[in-house]
């Protein structure tokens, strides 16, 4: 089965088409057939386009909207230069999977794409409301190219994490709020997790009631996740993707009353505030350079800039702290993954957030860590009772499984 994997943003469409059906899925043994990015729609857009044997190719385009954007990587794909010999025409696309940023607590696990479901995805509008419009946009412009009769299947971000207790979701207001609005904790990177939690019970050969994780889910977006028996207990992010870790541009965790504050000296609206704590904040604000890691620590390197150091320390304690608090929480773990392009790529940051954890019983293995740069890998010395391990994460392959299951009518992992 022939997958193409869409995650459609406000001036962006990223997609994948994976080859992957039940037999796959049980054999681990699914196959990419290409990769991509349209960037910058609206305008003189930039496209990526990666195959499994031929080099990168980048090229431009005017694309105007998401639909023009879809319209373009089919014809690329149905072209005889695409490098894609499965795919020759839109028949070879069996099903369509979508990244559907929130669910709030409609959807519990993927779902198939029907007008119900996407009434469903259009009433969390006001829950994402940077995010599922485009989502949608997404889904139409697929009906619109393929017609009704090929399946589409909607995977949740937030689908993970509805096995969080009340207790752990709800904030300390008024009831009747959570009640009337629904305003409680969700989080996301949910299907990250889901993926990376597999990963890892399938290296351990153990089974999801014995997967008792902690997840760093590192990128420009940051969150971290208490898994005990398998399923989340606990979750960084909260009703929106702003809360908990520090991020590339967000701010992460921070008093409710600076918002009032920022607004009346900045003379800001509420939503210029806002736009400023997901826009302008985190590694970006504090170090006044990027919100990119990698130019941050080569900067550090080279330079020894305050802000900049400052803007990873504190990033690197927030995410330390979390750790601690979710040991707590949940009563001890087995392990801490990495993952996210930081969490993957950054030894440098995955030490600095682990030194202080050895009275957890953590220690990180100094060549180890140096060692796994994007692939996986145990990181932690043999006599550390909190181990830490690197697990790349895919989220568009759990998409296409998830596409799989859905269609063929197999059951979703718990």
């Amino acid at each position: 089965m022939n997958v193409l994997v869409l995650n459609s943003g406000s001036s962006s469409l990223k997609f994948q088409v994976i080859a992957t059906d039940m037999e796959h899925i049980r054999a681990d043994s699914d196959e990419r057939l290409c990769r991509g990015m349209v960037e910058r729609i609206g305008g003189e857009a930039i496209i990526t386009i990666e195959t499994r044997t031929g080099p990168r190719k980048k090229v431009t385009a005017p694309i105007r909207n998401i639909n023009a954007a879809l319209d373009y990587v089919i014809r690329w794909l149905s072209s005889d230069q695409s490098g894609v010999p499965e795919i020759s025409s839109l028949s070879d696309i069996h099903a369509i999977g979508h990244r559907v940023v929130h669910g709030g607590e409609l959807f519990r696990e993927s779902a198939m794409v029907t007008d119900d479901v996407l009434k469903g995805i259009e009433d969390c509008i006001d829950l994402a409301p940077l995010h599922n419009p485009n989502n949608i946009k997404g889904i139409l412009a697929a009906r619109g190219a393929f017609g009704r009769a090929i399946p589409q299947v909607a995977v949740f971000d937030t689908a993970f994490h509805t096995s969080i207790p009340d207790y752990a979701y709800l904030y300390a207001l008024p009831y009747n709020l959570y009640a009337r609005h629904r305003i409680r904790r969700y989080g996301f990177h949910g299907t990250s997790n889901r993926y990376v939690a597999y990963r890892y019970r399938t290296m351990r050969e153990i089974t999801r009631e014995q997967t008792n994780v902690i997840t760093l889910h590192l990128g420009n977006g940051c969150s971290a996740t208490a898994i005990r028996g398998g399923r989340p207990v606990d979750t960084s992010m909260g009703m929106t993707p702003l809360e908990g870790l520090v991020m590339g541009s967000r701010s992460g965790d921070l008093d409710p009353a600076i918002l009032s504050l920022i607004a009346v000296k900045e003379g800001l609206s509420v939503t210029e505030v806002e736009a400023m704590l997901n826009t302008q904040s985190g590694l970006l604000g504090l170090s006044g350079v990027t919100n990119d890691m990698k130019v941050l620590l080569r900067e550090l390197n080279e330079h020894d800039d305050r802000r900049i150091r400052l803007a990873i320390e504190v990033f690197c304690y927030r995410a330390r702290k979390y750790i601690g608090a979710y040991l707590a929480g949940m009563g001890g773990a087995d392990a801490v993954i990495f993952t996210g392009g930081v969490g993957e790529n950054a030894a440098e940051i995955r030490a600095r957030i682990c030194d202080g954890l050895q009275w957890a019983g953590l220690t990180i293995d100094p060549e180890r860590n140096a060692q796994a740069i994007g692939r996986v890998g145990e990181i932690s010395t043999e006599d550390s009772r909190l181990k830490a391990w690197v697990i790349p994460t895919d989220e568009e392959l759990l998409i296409a499984r998830d596409t799989a299951r859905c269609i063929l009518g197999e059951p979703h992992p718990a």
